[in-house]
């Protein structure tokens, strides 16, 4: 492989199998993820965990914080920043809807890197989210023995959606068996916190440029999926976290999905307005994509 591109062995068959209806796809689940930006003296550096490689899914690619979608994301929540019904019409989708992604991203991010995008008041964010009681609550989130609400409810603080910036969407081609319809959000480090690998599916966290990210996927030094190096690429423009920010709100939430198209007596995989994860596959056999 010349570059990083993640490719599972399984998908031409997964694709086959998608093309003459022996396969039926699952319903993605919706999920967020946030590109954690921080400004050093050379520009802006994203935050990046490495996935275990005993992990079912994608094991061993970079990628950022995020998750799935809990429930209870939804549930009545100490709010600050535009309200549901604008982060609703950014997003596309209904306002309980809106908040649970949103939500999502923030609980994830302060589960899997400890930094919490949140404050005791509108215009305000904690500090330092170290120490004893600040791990434990943290652990009863990943446990899911306490909802998000109630843990900012317990801390008196005010989730800051203000603090994201909705970037991307993309959702996980229909003849994976694991499918995920995940928002990309955009945020800077809050001053006075820092970043660890509080990720139990990480074995290596890195706060790197960008551009030194995408040439080590290039030389295929570091594994990622389509939508990580895609954001990466499309992070490399910006001077500053601010200027990411700032660029967000114009951004074009289209949904990617890839699809696969016979031709030529090949499997064609394509990512729409992604021409560079184009693969063809030999319709004889797995084959090696090219």
């Amino acid at each position: 492989m010349a570059n990083g591109q993640w490719y599972p062995p399984e998908w031409p068959d997964r694709i086959r199998a998608l093309a003459d209806g022996s396969l039926t796809p699952v319903a993605p689940k919706r999920a967020a993820t946030v590109m954690l930006l921080k400004d050093a003296s050379t520009g802006p550096a994203v935050h990046m965990l490495r996935r275990r490689s005993s992990m079912a899914f994608a094991g061993g690619a970079y990628a950022y914080p995020g998750g799935g979608v809990d429930p209870r994301d939804e549930q009545p929540i100490r709010w600050a920043g535009p309200t549901r019904a604008w982060w609703a019409q950014r997003l596309g989708v209904e306002q309980a809807t809106a908040q649970a992604i949103v939500c999502a991203a923030v609980r994830e991010t302060y589960e899997e890197a400890g930094v919490l995008l949140a404050g005791p008041t509108a215009d305000s964010v904690v500090g330092d989210t170290t120490g004893d009681g600040w791990e434990r609550d943290r652990a009863a989130l990943v446990a899911r023995d306490v909802s998000f609400a109630e843990f900012l409810d317990r801390r008196g603080l005010a989730l800051r959606s203000d603090l994201l910036g909705a970037w991307t969407r993309w959702i996980t081609p229909e003849f994976e068996p694991r499918r995920y319809d995940t928002w990309f959000f955009v945020a800077a480090l809050p001053e006075g916190q820092r970043t660890r690998n509080a990720s139990t599916e990480a074995d290596r966290t890195v706060w790197i440029r960008p551009t030194d990210a995408a040439a080590s996927y290039d030389k295929g030094e570091l594994l990622m999926m389509p939508p990580t190096i895609a954001t990466l690429r499309q992070l490399t423009p910006y001077d500053s976290a601010a200027q990411a920010l700032a660029a967000a709100p114009a951004r074009n939430l289209t949904p990617v999905l890839a699809q696969a198209r016979l031709e030529d007596g090949e499997i064609v995989l394509a990512w729409p307005g992604h021409d560079e994860f184009t693969k063809h596959i030999p319709t004889g056999g797995t084959g090696t994509p090219t």
